[in-house]
């Protein structure tokens, strides 16, 4: 009888320790150590990796003798997809797709797969639903499923082999936190489970060229179920966010090694699945017929585009001895901070005023190219002067009033007289030279500049 022995696995980072302890050595946080079980046999996973080598070179290569030649791609039929992913599908790339559950994971991946389906061989393994349920459901989208090819399987190796008969060029495993290796001899959904699954997935994709989809739960705090290492196994991680009570959802790049970071997608769920949003602006400008106190539009640059977001403020006057500042969508410390800058370069004073700042459509902005536009917001709330609706505003604000130019700010200028912006406050430096035909540019060096447009 194989002997048993216990490890414990850090359930953050998935770091091993001989021995329990209250913090982890690896990650540092605390009470993140479970105890796990392990028998000899588990020590042969690593051998079997050996099973399905492939052509992977082991010798040492100088740089001249490495031959280069272009990442071939392939779309996967949706242009916004494609955008996330850095320009298509890459051939033995393994992509890891997290969200809340019902967001429309499963329903992306299989309106993908029936598409490419009708062109090349694919493979879909689900292992949370029965085959009746995946076909019923790509039945009610109206997708064209009749070349698609379909497993129901939890066990690694048995994808493995049937993925060597059917050699398709891209294949989804449906989910990461169901699939086991039955030598580990633990539950899936485990932490050595779900690291040594995607681990063996990942070199059976290389290895074989085969593209690979994951799909992975996520935890109530918003991150992928499993250990932290999961995601560094894999090329790509995207998430697919959306509200409970809003028809649209947004796919973004937390890690692309093909593509560029926090490249966002745009799609709205309809009965017949998620379909593109090509005008992603016109969504997040759904402006009332009249201008109101507190609403300004901004440019955000959201990957490789510019988006046009509504921002709206609210100041009033505080109940209470400490003012709330509540900012959805927006870093908080970074208002307070704005505020401090208002109030030493600019003369206004908001200490005794409840600020409410809320960014329209639930998009999340990181960047700060939003400074000014945080201010002018706060400022025509705060003196209930609305701003015209064909204005826009964007740029940095330092803390020494100064206003900074942001990148890309030519681009983001040209995208907001596309959609019919006739007045733009924006940095000095970001200024075209020839002007822009039919947009009255302002440039500003200083707050003080910069507010003094709303008198």
């Amino acid at each position: 009888m194989a002997k048993i022995k216990s490890v414990f696995v850090c359930t953050e980072c998935g770091g091993e320790h001989t021995k329990w302890q209250g913090q982890c050595a690896d990650c540092g946080e605390w009470n993140t150590l479970k105890e796990l079980k392990l028998s000899a046999a588990s020590k042969s996973s690593s051998r079997t990796a050996t099973s399905y080598s492939g052509t992977r070179s082991n010798k040492v290569l100088s740089v001249q003798d490495i031959e280069l030649s272009e990442v071939p791609r392939f779309t996967t039929g949706m242009n916004e997809l494609d955008r996330v992913l850095g320009g298509g599908i890459v051939p033995g790339s393994v992509v890891l797709i997290g969200g809340d559950p019902g967001v429309g994971k499963s329903s992306i991946l299989l309106q993908v797969m029936c598409g490419l389906s009708q062109t090349m061989p694919v493979l879909y393994v689900t292992g949370e639903e029965s085959l009746q349920q995946v076909v019923l459901r790509a039945q009610r989208m109206q997708l064209p499923q009749d070349k698609l090819r379909l497993l129901a399987e939890t066990d690694v190796e048995h994808i493995m082999s049937f993925a060597q008969q059917e050699s398709p060029k891209v294949m989804v495993v449906d989910s990461i936190q169901t699939m086991q290796l039955a030598e580990l001899g633990t539950a899936a959904g485990g932490v050595t489970q779900v690291r040594e699954s995607a681990a063996f997935l990942t070199r059976f994709a290389k290895q074989h060229n085969i593209a690979v989809f994951l799909v992975g739960h996520v935890t109530k705090s918003g991150e992928v179920a499993g250990p932290r290492v999961l995601e560094h196994i894999v090329d790509s991680v995207l998430f697919l966010e959306g509200q409970s009570d809003s028809r649209y959802r947004t796919l973004r790049a937390m890690k692309n090694r093909f593509g560029a970071v926090n490249e966002l997608g745009v799609f709205a769920m309809t009965e017949l699945g998620l379909k593109q949003i090509k005008n992603p602006s016109a969504i997040f400008l759904s402006r009332g017929s009249e201008a109101a106190a507190g609403s300004v539009v901004m440019v955000l640059w959201e990957g490789s585009r510019p988006l046009l977001v509504e921002l709206q403020a609210l100041v009033d006057e505080s109940p209470y001895g400490s003012p709330r500042r509540v900012c959805v969508g927006l870093d908080s410390n970074r208002i307070a901070m704005l505020l401090a800058v208002m109030h030493r370069h600019g003369g206004v004073q908001a200490a005794d005023q409840d600020v409410y700042v809320n960014v329209v459509g639930g998009i999340k902005v990181t960047e700060t190219s939003a400074d000014l536009a945080v201010l002018i917001a706060i400022l025509s709330s705060l003196r209930n002067k609305p701003l015209e609706q064909d204005w826009f505003v964007f740029g940095e604000v330092g803390l020494s009033g100064e206003i900074r130019p942001v990148p890309s700010g030519q681009e983001r200028i040209f995208e907001a007289a596309k959609h019919g912006f006739k007045r733009a406050l924006v940095p000095s430096a970001n200024v075209p030279k020839g002007g822009v035909p039919g947009l009255e540019i302002v440039g500003v060096q200083n707050l003080a500049q910069a507010l003094a447009e709303l008198n």
